[in-house]
């Protein structure tokens, strides 16, 4: 059961990264300009987000096998209409609906690992091993799409999920534990609309900001529209009986510092690989697989570590693995632009250069590992019984919307300081400047080799400043993330009140509602 629920989730990791490495080659076959590419990338997390709570609760009311395979019927129709897209539009409609798939598939893999997996240290190392197949599908994914390019079109990268599906479905029809669920449970669609609409607004809002003369009205006009989806989504939720997040949740120190590490972990893996897979195949001009098996470094880190650090969290408890991953994962970020050889002169001189940023991209992944199996064991250790379909719906959320904000935020950072900073040549063309993609397709058609050749000189050095900041940007928020999430494990756990107490038993949970406190604490 853990392999086949396993393998699901490494279907959603998986696409949340393989357009990294095939998204230079995507762009110039559907001639998508710098829009469509942050929508072909967003939509599929941004879609996710907005209709993960929903998912976990409808898998608490139907059950979280049935939910399993209806996503995986989901998945696989959205990937074969994604292979077959004819132009960006379609495409980014594609990776929407592959989105759906996910988002009824991830919070009954982790339902259902609490179902089957009833000793706590059997339970954790099962939560390890589905955590550490997020890591390890994010960094699989650049690979997955390297390799098929090299051989087929880039619609392969889609067509590849087909035959996982089906194999998944057949497993998971006759391993997986089943469950009629709750029917008297509601499902609240309007809620996740209001909260997709305060996500679009987000991004949105983060696009436009970062354009080179960023149009006012439009930015104040999806700050309001997120504004406005978040506010009533809040005042929806605290209004109804059977709400699609439980406020009180968030209330346990120890839930919050879970929900914040498992975001922080995947914004910093999903904003490093995006940026550093653009880098390695527009600057060092590797080829998509090269660029992909370098960048999958971070899952020779995060595997074992999330193992290991699922092994031990009953006897060292959440606290040290929390915040001690997250420091690792900023210093291997640190590492990864230390180890650059461009910043680095002397280790340029090695004929295979670009591998000295695998030891720093082995630590990120070692650091994500552990974060993220903590994680995951914080916000589903302590939250009540009743409540578990919809907190692995919050921790998918918080998933999502780092994986989200790491892309959009650093991907739109990177091409803000790029445009900012790129010192054209006198005789370039002004359209080199909206991006490097732009910038070697315009140099590959200058009569004048030395104004190309300098275009691309400026070019480069104008990335790899933007490069160079990104990766700051991430230590920081790191670190401030590691002290953030140890002071909130440090508080006490929350007092139920009498109604939660009550509650509890009402669902035939009581004794699942007093939760044993922290190993470390």
């Amino acid at each position: 059961m853990l392999v086949t629920v396993s393998a699901g989730l490494l279907l959603i990791a998986v696409d949340m990264t393989v357009l990294y490495t095939a998204l230079p080659t995507l762009t110039e076959e559907l001639s998508a300009d710098a829009s469509q590419k942050l929508w072909i990338i967003n939509a599929y997390p941004l879609v996710m987000a907005g209709l993960l709570l929903g998912a976990g609760t409808l898998g608490d009311r139907i059950g979280h096998k049935r939910m399993f395979l209806i996503g995986l019927v989901l998945f696989g129709t959205a990937s074969v209409l994604a292979a077959f897209a004819p132009n960006p539009a379609v495409l980014i409609g594609a990776r929407a609906f592959l989105a759906v798939g996910a988002a009824a598939m991830m919070p009954a893999t982790l339902s259902l690992i609490r179902i089957t997996f009833e000793d706590e240290r059997e339970r954790g190392i099962a939560i390890g091993v589905w955590g550490t197949m997020s890591v390890f599908g994010m960094a699989l994914g650049p690979i997955v799409g390297g390799l098929l390019l090299e051989h087929f079109w880039w619609g392969s990268v889609f067509l590849i999920n087909v035959p996982v599906v089906l194999i998944a479905l057949v497993a998971a029809a006759f391993l997986a534990p089943g469950g009629s669920g709750n029917p008297d449970k509601p499902w609240d669609l309007l809620a996740s609309t209001q909260i997709m609409v305060g996500l679009v607004g987000v991004v949105y809002a983060i696009k436009e900001i970062t354009k080179p003369d960023p149009p006012p009205l439009h930015v104040v006009l999806a700050l309001l529209a997120a504004a406005v989806g978040f506010l009533l989504f809040v005042r929806r939720q605290r209004g109804m009986a059977h709400p699609l997040i439980d406020f009180a949740l968030l209330r346990d120190p120890r839930i919050m510092a879970g929900i914040a590490a498992a975001g922080l972990a995947m914004f910093a893996d999903a904003g490093i690989q995006l940026v550093l897979t653009q880098r390695l195949q527009l600057v060092l001009g590797l080829t998509p697989l090269e660029a992909g098996v370098l960048v999958a470094a971070l899952a020779v880190g995060a595997l074992p570590a999330g193992i290991i650090g699922g092994a031990v969290l009953h006897r060292v408890g959440t606290r040290p693995l929390i915040a001690g991953g997250l420091l690792l994962t900023g210093a291997g970020a640190l590492l990864t632009l230390a180890l650059t050889p461009e910043m680095v002169p002397f280790l340029s001189l090695h004929p295979d250069h670009s591998a000295w940023i695998t030891p720093g991209l082995v630590v990120v992944g070692a650091g994500s590992g552990l974060a993220m199996t903590a994680a995951s064991a914080a916000i589903i250790g302590n939250a009540p019984a009743h409540r578990a379909g919809m907190a692995a719906s919050v921790e998918e959320v918080s998933y999502e919307l780092g994986s989200l904000s790491g892309v959009a935020i650093l991907g739109s950072m990177l091409s803000a300081l790029y445009t900012a900073t790129v010192r054209l040549p006198a005789d370039a063309p002004d359209s080199a400047r909206e991006g490097l993609d732009q910038a070697i397709a315009t140099a590959g058609e200058l009569p004048d080799a030395t104004t190309a050749d300098a275009l691309l000189s400026a070019a480069h050095q104008a990335f790899d400043h933007g490069y160079t900041a990104t990766l700051l940007i991430a230590t920081v928020v790191l670190v401030g993330g590691a002290a953030l999430t140890a002071r909130l494990l440090s508080r006490p756990a929350p007092t139920l009140s009498t109604t939660e107490i009550l509650d509890g038993e009402l669902a035939g949970t009581t004794g699942h509602l007093v939760t044993k406190g922290d190993p470390a604490e």
